[in-house]
């Protein structure tokens, strides 16, 4: 249970700063709705997942491959980014609120995905934490680390759960003048991640 703990504090951790996926999450709860809204969370929350069991189980194999293409991991999420950041700034709130549809909400979750999983920060973050709590070292005890990754899912689902649930909260208040401007600052929020991917 200890080590379950630790990895949803570690998951509810890395999930919480707010990047572009926050972004992103934030901006379709208020267009779409609670559930793509989360639905975009739990696509970064499996890639955490991914990268967490990485992490935990001590597969360096893949860490190696990854690590090594983080250059072409960083130029195809960073130009995922620029894309999303356009997509959203020209978006009209009238389109975000329709009801979604299946591949809609398929396509919220697996973006989020992709953009996470093509970050190199995310297996760093994985890997320091885990490196420095010493929490590599299972032995060969794949039943702890397996409650850790569920941990690590879990801690990385209720941020994304609580984010999405509160936007929601003020949803009702945002006039589609309003969501104009939501979409157009998020676009360039997005944008720029983008940039910043590309460029540092």
């Amino acid at each position: 249970m200890d080590l379950f703990l630790r990895g949803l504090i570690i998951g509810f951790s890395i999930a919480a700063p707010v990047g572009p996926i926050g972004v992103l999450c934030i901006r379709r709860t208020l267009a779409e709705g609670r559930l793509t809204g989360f639905l975009s969370g739990m696509g970064a929350a499996s890639a955490d997942m991914f990268y967490g069991a990485v992490a935990a189980f001590g597969l360096t194999a893949i860490q190696n491959v990854l690590l090594g293409q983080s250059g072409w991991l960083r130029i195809v999420g960073g130009m995922f980014l620029l894309y999303l950041g356009v997509k959203t700034f020209f978006s009209k709130p009238s389109e975000g609120s329709l009801k979604s549809s299946r591949g809609g909400l398929f396509g919220a979750y697996l973006s989020t995905f992709l953009l996470t999983i093509t970050n190199p920060l995310t297996i760093l973050s994985f890997l320091a934490i885990f490196a420095g709590l010493q929490l590599a070292e299972t032995n060969g005890d794949y039943a702890s680390a397996t409650l850790m990754v569920l941990g690590v899912f879990l801690g990385s689902a209720a941020w994304w759960l609580a984010l999405s649930m509160g936007v929601s909260l003020l949803r009702e208040k945002f006039t589609p003048a309003l969501l104009t401007w939501v979409n157009r600052l998020a676009g360039v929020i997005i944008f720029g991640f983008g940039l910043a991917a590309l460029i540092l």
